[in-house]
């Protein structure tokens, strides 16, 4: 069986409409007609049908779907894997987190541009579920996203790897007088009252918020929202609201950062492609260049690390 045909098949479940699988794979809308007709004769059974002007996977095609996956997965590991004598080059298209984008992904372009000249990082800045959708889309080769270890997030379909997490500290005005550590969950709450600065492109940071106020049973005030943590923090400075952010930030005006011991919240930082293409040299490659980047940046902080392993990886089966 021809794996082009499964992959026009895949991209339909993914994507929803012929004209989508044809802007993803080059082809024409009517060669994807042919390709799908072509497998259905393969098959033996049908595998689309039409619903008005659009058309939809039967259960057949579903089921074959399922199996097209590891499939072509598999098939992407052999390439890559009959690839891995060669120098990786060529581009690779990157979606990242803002923190993670300017503070390892530009600094291991500027090495990799030494150390590997033949190599062309591509970078978008985007939140974890944009960079997901990305992914879906086949827009990106490889992204880089976070999570909460009280808020976990779940990336079934794709291959993800977690390469670090530190701790969350809060930010809290300079001038204000609070506790200079939260060292058990009742100390929280001296924040009782204080309005909170969240990020405003995701739901997560809200969700937090509501956890870690929850130890202390009160619910926080989510007043103000901001897209860069610059901007939290400027925020917190004029005195608008405290926030939880990553514990290796450096100093900022204005701000004092109390640290949460008996309150163990940590932000993760996963590296994720899709099914068989975390073994492209080239993907691989920029990997092991951010984890190592990520974790001697955070070390040179003093912040406590839990470090992820290579083989801290889970490909998990598309729902």
């Amino acid at each position: 069986m021809d794996t082009r045909l499964l992959r026009v098949l895949v991209e339909l479940s993914d994507r929803g409409t012929l004209r989508a699988v044809a802007e993803a794979t080059g082809y024409g809308t009517s060669a994807v007609s042919q390709q799908l007709a072509t497998l259905t004769r393969e098959v033996g059974a049908p595998l689309v049908e039409r619903t008005g002007r659009t058309v939809r996977l039967t259960p057949a095609g579903r089921r074959l779907v399922t199996h097209a996956r590891p499939i072509l997965a598999a098939v992407d590991a052999a390439r890559a894997a009959l690839a891995r004598g060669g120098e990786p080059g060529g581009a690779v298209h990157v979606a990242a987190y803002a923190s993670v984008l300017s503070g390892d992904l530009i600094p291991v372009v500027r090495e990799l541009a030494v150390s590997h000249p033949g190599l062309q990082l591509l970078l978008q800045e985007r939140e974890p579920p944009e960079v997901v959708r990305l992914l879906e889309e086949d827009e990106v080769d490889l992204g880089f996203v976070y999570d909460y270890d009280l808020v976990p997030r779940g990336y079934d379909g794709y291959t993800v790897r977690q390469l670090c997490e530190t701790p969350m500290v809060l930010a809290v005005p300079a001038e204000r007088t609070l506790p200079d550590e939260i060292d058990e969950p009742g100390r929280l709450c001296a924040l009782a009252g204080q309005s909170w600065v969240v990020n405003s492109r995701g739901p997560a940071d809200d969700e937090l918020a509501v956890r870690v106020c929850a130890l202390a049973a009160y619910q926080p005030m989510i007043e103000h929202r901001a897209d860069s943590m610059d901007l939290v923090l400027d925020l917190v400075s004029a005195d608008l609201g405290v926030a939880l952010v990553p514990g290796y930030l450096p100093e900022h005006p204005g701000v004092r950062y109390v640290p949460m011991p008996g309150v163990p919240v940590r932000r993760r930082m996963f590296s994720i492609t899709r099914p068989g293409r975390e073994h492209w040299p080239a993907v691989s490659l920029v990997i092991e260049r951010v984890a190592a980047h990520a974790l001697a940046e955070r070390w040179r902080s003093g912040q406590p690390l839990v470090v992820g392993q290579p083989g801290d990886q889970g490909q998990h089966d598309h729902q």
